[in-house]
């Protein structure tokens, strides 16, 4: 599907890993990349969060080949790769074991059929000290469950708040 309808794009039909924390098509997934530009989360000491309204400025941007997560914090990002999720297809998304062995979470919802759009990522750091992220490497890979039948409402139905993304966005309550 990725190859035939632009599921992935850009699409690498074999993991690539010279040097690197590898990405591109796996056995089962696909393993996305991380692209150079992020939102630091930095808020003043004494703020309560509430996550239906998190201040922009909480967030210092960020551009270059790798980001340092401050720690016990987090960083969000935005991976490489365009998505274009089929009507009849869900997936799950998952941290990638090099950086789940330093402590660092990926979270990301999972993508409702006929989702598109650049994935905003939020990666946590649970250490007590900084960890080094980086661009253009793998970061997390997503599984793909194909239904026997489409759904019977997708997002874009549903004309969700994601819908075709194309940067790192922030929480929305509507």
């Amino acid at each position: 599907m990725a190859e035939t309808r632009g599921m992935i794009e850009p699409f690498s039909s074999s993991q690539v890993a010279e040097g690197m924390i590898s990405y591109g098509l796996s056995s089962y997934g696909y393993d996305l990349r991380l692209a150079d530009e992020f939102k630091i989360f930095a808020p003043p000491a004494d703020a309560t969060l509430n996550p239906k309204a998190i201040p922009a400025e909480y967030y210092h941007d960020h551009k270059g080949p790798s980001c340092d997560i401050p720690p016990n914090g987090y960083v969000l990002g935005r991976t490489v790769e365009y998505l274009r999720i089929p009507r009849d297809v869900l997936t799950l998304c998952v941290g990638k074991s090099t950086y789940a062995r330093t402590g660092v979470l990926v979270n990301v919802t999972p993508f409702e059929p006929e989702w598109e759009g650049f994935v905003t990522v939020s990666i946590a750091n649970t250490t007590p000290v900084p960890v080094r992220i980086f661009a253009n490497e793998g970061l997390c890979q997503v599984l793909f469950f194909q239904s026997d039948e489409p759904c019977e409402i997708s997002y874009k139905d549903r004309k969700g708040k994601y819908q075709a993304q194309k940067k790192i966005e922030f929480g929305r309550t509507s």
